[in-house]
């Protein structure tokens, strides 16, 4: 055995230091340390921070005010790796506190040192550190720029090929906050960073798979972008990845992507050509997918070989771009991988996945190319079978899309073709508001310019839920509803159900809405339904004209303009117009054609339109009636009506106080009601006088005068007591008083009751208009004498002539203003107690009664006038008359206006164009 040998410890130097060991449980300590000159005690240091400030906020908040962030950002750019990467852990941790962060963005060194740390030839923990701040500080948009400018994006894309699983979640985080801006999603493509998000895909973390699809949906809203992934057959996979069931919870964002790409033309066509539609189609709708070459009985019903499958494809894509994005990422925290079913059996895609389909294929049909590519490939199926689909946001966002569809003209016939009306008309009586929108939306397109859908809607029973919906869903679908029930009403067997099912009524109430585009689509459904006289009377007698009128003030160019089809359309019988002018229709439309802003055509066809069907209120305004405009009973002429004044009825005309103004002319050429009433009664009292003649003469059994017999009898019975009333008279007296008084007292009552009564029954009783029989006799007379002349000459001349004789004859010239005409109309005014005067009345009148007797009388025997007033109670009539003589053979001309004289030389006609003429119009 060898000899044991002594170790030969030599101690340490004098100048060093002995080593120590220290205990500490003071952060401030702690932080000091941080400063030491020694990598040991530094790394140790900030290996005790990273677990202090792991273990809450608090910490990190403390460490923060204890100045510990500094030295820390320092220590990060340590040539020491272990310090680096102990400095770069506890800072990335400290990171999820925004006072932390707010600091560190001050601080110049922050970006390249975290970037820095993303070297290659770094620590994976560094890596992992590195870009966990990097994305908790890519929150802030100010953060975003900085990283990008300090070239933070191309090393975050090179740890998406890192093994560690951390690093690739880091870095996704990260670079799916940084594509929130425009500058970044330029650079993803040019630092080839598509490729590797796509890999990470097939991560076995649901969290990695969830990070990179919300990055490839931020990447895919950039056109250039989305040209990259299609090179890089993104779709395919995209779709691949769908076809997971154990990834059922992420499908909703692999929709979303797919959503962006489908917005691009090319992209349709390219999953076209490829198949891919078809496939997605068959996953949306819960259906074995169908294989490359076609396979009997595995489509869907009515699919026409493999078209209806790749519209399926098509339609699952545009279904993913309107994916809910929110949701989407919510799922995909809570991500469990299945295992996956054995043989054949079909996992159902999520609600949200179907929903989101739907919406992408409403995004993607925005576009007209797009429709056409989505129609050819019969993408209306899937959105016609997700219409039954128990979640009623999956039923919205297909019956959505369906109306983006709509607007193709092919798509509609299709839907109809492919029963999809029936589903939409029962979403009607949904429950859920959205439903109900987005059904009567689809209708409403789809039934746009073709009458086909309109009869199958009618077939289908679907009038009255429309009808319905106008006073039972929210803003959006009544004006929806209107608007399919406008379109119905262009067939006239539809409108006139719609109408027996009361559809006058049921557009009354949203007229009063305050959302204008119900208020611009209901009032066009007015003007759609009220095109005839029973519908106006409804429409009228069920308030709804005061709500129109009401729309002709909206400031929305839209709402005025439909309001002003209405008011035209209703305006065609003259109670309504009359009703119309009653409520302030009349003033708003000449306010609205007086401004330079507002005025606009339908706005001046509803004005001529109601001053053509309210005459009265037609000459009071403008002083002309043409030849086209006949006077009827009720016209009434108050004279040129003033700016700013209100044109009333001749009821409220009527029941002014009777003043000293000119007097309210009134055509109503009927019989005198008292006068008739009169000459019955007369007639009948005579009958019963004739009557009681025969029945009196002689008794029937004696044939002797029953007044003789009563006579008698009266005078037996005096004589047989006159003793006993002497002896009763004073009593019998006192009884006969007191029922005498009594009788007067029940007689007083009933006749104040019967004045009680009468009074009520004047007041409640409807306003009539006072009988012209003068005028009425003046009717049938020049029916009789001058209509059977041969020649329109001849009739205006007897029918000047005539009005003249009525109205006091001719006057000479000069002589106007002695001719009295003033006196008797006052006469006449206060017999009547009122200011409306009938025109047979006046016995002595100047031009403008004249020439209104005229025109009353012209238009009954139908010779064509007008009648034009002038100023200070001027009026004339104007006639035109071909020439007096005309020869066979010579040269015809076109006739001539004259002017008829009714004043002077009654039945003379004067050119207008000369002076006498212009004499007669003036004073």
């Amino acid at each position: 055995m060898g000899k044991k040998v002594k170790k030969d410890e030599k101690p340490p130097p004098d100048d060093v230091f002995d080593t120590l060991a220290v205990e500490s449980r003071n952060a401030g300590t702690v932080v000091l340390m941080l400063s030491s000159p020694e990598e040991d005690v530094q790394s140790k240091a900030c290996e005790a921070i990273y677990k202090f400030v792991s273990k809450c906020d608090e910490n990190k908040k403390q460490l923060l005010d204890l100045g510990a962030v500094e030295h820390l950002l320092a220590l990060m750019q340590s040539e020491d790796k272990i310090v680096r990467r102990n400095a770069c852990m506890a800072v990335g941790v400290m990171t999820a506190h925004p006072e932390v962060r707010k600091y560190l963005r001050k601080q110049e060194t922050t970006f390249p040192a975290l970037v820095n740390l993303l070297a290659p030839d770094e620590d994976t923990v560094c890596h992992e550190f590195s870009a966990l701040a990097l994305s908790n500080m890519a929150t802030e948009f100010s953060s975003k720029a900085a990283i990008f400018e300090n070239g933070g994006v191309e090393p975050l894309i090179r740890c998406l090929v890192a093994n560690d699983p951390d690093v690739q979640k880091n870095s996704i985080e990260a670079l799916a906050l940084l594509l929130m801006d425009y500058q970044t999603r330029a650079a993803i493509r040019d630092l080839d960073g598509l490729s590797p998000m796509l890999e990470v895909l097939k991560s076995d973390y649901a969290i990695i798979q969830k990070l990179a699809l919300l990055a490839l949906e931020r990447a895919s809203q950039d056109g250039e972008n989305r040209s990259a992934l299609r090179e890089l057959e993104a779709i395919s996979k995209l779709i691949d990845f769908v076809a997971h069931p154990e990834w059922n919870d992420l499908h909703v964002m692999a929709v979303m992507v797919l959503s962006n790409l489908l917005e691009d033309l090319e992209s349709l066509e390219l999953i076209k050509e490829t198949g891919g539609l078809k496939r997605l189609v068959a996953l949306i709708t819960d259906q074995v997918p169908v294989d490359e070459e076609p396979k009997g009985g595995k489509g869907d019903k009515g699919d026409k070989g493999g078209k209806g499958s790749r519209n399926a494809k098509k339609s699952a894509k545009e279904s993913a771009a309107k994916c809910n994005h929110g949701t989407s990422a919510k799922k995909q925290e809570s991500a469990d991988s299945s295992e996956p079913p054995s043989g054949e059996a079909i996992i159902p895609t999520l609600p949200d996945v179907k929903m989101c389909a739907a919406k992408a294929i409403c995004r993607s049909a925005r576009s007209s190319e797009n429709r056409k590519i989505l129609h050819e490939q019969e993408s209306e199926k899937m959105l016609i079978h997700l219409l039954s689909h128990e979640s009623f946001e999956v039923q919205a966002a297909a019956a959505q899309a369906l109306a983006v569809m709509a607007e193709n003209l092919a798509s509609r016939d299709s839907v109809r073709e492919w029963e999809g009306l029936g589903p939409l008309i029962k979403m009607l009586g949904s429950e859920n508001l959205s439903v109900k929108e987005a059904a009567t939306l689809a209708l409403a397109n789809l039934t746009t310019a073709n009458s086909n859908n309109c009869q199958e809607i009618q077939t289908l029973n679907g009038i009255e839920p429309l009808i319905t919906c106008l006073v039972d869903g929210r803003e959006d679908a009544v004006a929806n509803a209107a608007c399919v029930l406008t379109n119905l009403a262009q067939i006239e067997t539809l409108r006139v159900d719609a109408q027996n099912k009361g559809v006058v009524r049921a557009l009354i109430e949203p007229l009063s809405s305050r959302n204008v585009t119900v208020q611009s689509k209901v009032a066009l459904a007015v003007a759609a339904f009220v095109c005839d006289f029973d519908s106006r009377e409804n429409f009228r007698q069920s308030d709804g004209i005061a709500p129109l009128i009401g729309l002709l003030s909206s400031g929305n160019d839209e709402v005025r303009r439909n309001a002003a089809w209405a008011v035209t359309v209703c305006a065609v019988d003259e109670p309504t117009a009359t009703e119309i002018c009653k409520l302030g229709g009349m003033e708003i439309l000449q306010e609205i054609q007086m401004s330079s802003t507002r005025r606009s055509p339908f706005a001046e066809a509803a004005l001529q339109k109601l001053l053509d069907n309210n005459l009265s209120a037609k000459y009071a305004l403008t002083g002309n009636l043409s030849s086209t405009n006949f006077i009827e009973n009720g016209f009434y002429d108050i004279g040129q009506l003033r700016p700013g004044t209100k044109f009333l009825t001749l009821e409220e005309y009527a029941k002014q106080e009777m003043n000293e103004k000119r007097p309210i002319i009134l055509i109503n050429a009927k019989p005198d009601p008292a006068f008739s009433q009169t000459q019955s009664q007369a007639e009948l009292d005579a009958k019963q006088e004739s009557s009681k003649t025969s029945v009196t003469g002689k008794n029937s059994r004696t044939g002797r005068d029953s007044k003789t017999v009563i006579r008698k009898n009266d005078f037996e019975v005096k004589r047989e007591k006159p003793h006993s009333r002497e002896r009763s008279g004073s009593k019998k007296t006192r009884k006969q008083q007191e029922r005498e008084e009594k009788q007067r007292e029940e007689e007083l009552q009933a006749q104040l009751q019967r004045e009680a009564e009468a009074i009520s029954a004047a007041e409640n009783k409807p306003f009539e208009a006072p009988c012209d029989s003068t005028l009425l006799k003046y009717i049938e007379e020049v029916t009789e004498k001058i209509q059977p002349l041969p020649t329109t000459r001849e009739q205006v001349k007897a029918l000047a002539g005539f009005v003249a004789e009525k109205m006091g004859g001719s006057i000479e010239r000069g002589q106007l203003s002695n001719f009295g005409w003033e006196l008797p109309i006052s006469q006449i005014k206060y017999e009547l107690k009122s200011n409306v005067v009938p025109l047979g009345k006046i016995k002595a009148g100047i031009h403008v009664h004249r020439a209104l007797l005229f025109k009353t009388l012209a238009d009954k025997i139908a010779v064509s006038c007008s009648l034009v007033r002038g100023e200070y109670n001027r009026a004339w009539n104007e006639v035109l008359l071909p020439e007096e003589e005309y020869s066979p053979g010579a040269p015809k001309f076109p006739p001539k206006t004259y002017i008829v004289d009714l004043i002077h030389e009654p039945g003379s006609l004067l050119r207008v164009d000369t002076p006498e003429a212009q004499t007669y119009k003036k004073i």
